[in-house]
């Protein structure tokens, strides 16, 4: 990652959703653009927000998240339904983004706070990035995300199969790129290359 990156001043919803075996890595990412001088605004899709796994307890996971972004999370769709309107954000993040709900934003579907947050922000044509973690990347999700990618204002962080043999459709976002791929979405670019080759994202 470039060290001189500077996000400085910029508002960027960190949106998470339930690949919750990526938590760690986008709290990471979080902390990152942090560093980078970037604004953050928490927000969870109702499965992140309550659900506890084998990766952690939710309320852990709420009080992480709420601990590098330095503000209460937003986690219903009232909370998230003003970003539009009132111009609240200027980059939408996504990080982790499963196959679930990149259907539902390649087919208009609203019904989560996720995905509420994005259809709000993007009514103002700002910049949307999305950090994949599906295990149907190259399945049934594939066709969702080649609609994304044609859409205005959506950009990728950078992804890869992360296990072609035993997980051959599996696809997930290096999100040590997520901060250079915001930059780029920021002023309005795709980062290159998109597709990486195969290994640990």
């Amino acid at each position: 990652m470039d060290e001189m990156l500077d996000l400085q001043g910029a508002r960027i919803g960190c949106a998470m959703t339930g690949s919750f075996c990526t938590f760690e890595k986008a709290f990471r990412a979080f902390e990152a653009l942090r560093a980078a001088g970037a604004e953050l605004f928490p927000i969870m899709s109702e499965n992140a927000y309550g659900l506890d796994t084998r990766f952690g307890r939710a309320a852990d996971m709420r009080a992480r998240l709420e601990e590098i972004c330095g503000r209460a999370i937003w986690h219903t769709l009232g909370e998230v339904e003003p970003i539009g309107p009132k111009k609240l954000l200027d980059l939408m993040l996504v990080a982790p983004c499963t196959g679930n709900t990149l259907a539902k934003l390649a087919l208009g579907v609203c019904d989560t706070p996720a995905v509420m947050a994005v259809k709000s922000h993007l009514r103002n044509g700002r910049a949307t990035l999305l950090a994949v973690s599906t295990n149907d990347g190259l399945g049934r999700s594939a066709a969702n995300i080649g609609a994304l990618m044609a859409m205005k204002h959506i950009y990728f962080a950078p992804f890869r199969q992360d296990d072609c043999v035993g997980k051959p459709n599996s696809l997930l976002a290096d999100m040590e790129r997520i901060p250079e791929a915001a930059r780029e979405a920021l002023a309005g670019r795709q980062l290159q290359p998109m597709l990486l080759p195969e290994g640990n994202a």
